[in-house]
């Protein structure tokens, strides 16, 4: 069944049929009893594949953060090396604003 470790699924148990001897056991203990069995194996597979999918979900998603932090760890370098000839994002945005004010001033007069 699951990775061929588990032998028996809900209904193998449910179609047992046990040998009837004059010693034996209850049928109808055996049956309650199975059908406890059968309940809580039916409730293993469900959380099992429930567990499988969030497992999934989140193995995805770990991917995906660890692209997005590449990603950002590349912009990082980017700006940091942008930076690093003395001039910074910042400084060019202030001397094109500058310049912006001196072209528009000239054009007013």
């Amino acid at each position: 069944m699951i990775n061929g470790e588990i032998e028996l699924t809900s209904q193998d148990i449910l179609s047992k049929d046990f040998k009837i001897d004059t010693r034996g056991y209850r049928p109808q203990e055996v049956d309650k009893f199975l059908d406890v069995i059968i309940r809580d194996y039916d409730t293993f597979n469900r959380l099992l594949k429930n567990m499988s999918i969030e497992k999934q979900e989140l193995v995805e998603e770990n991917i995906n953060l660890k692209q997005e932090i590449r990603s950002l760890k590349a912009k990082v370098e980017v700006l940091s090396s942008n930076t690093d000839n003395g001039t910074s994002t910042a400084d060019v945005l202030r001397r094109l604003s500058n310049l912006e004010k001196i072209v528009y001033d000239n054009e007013k007069e």
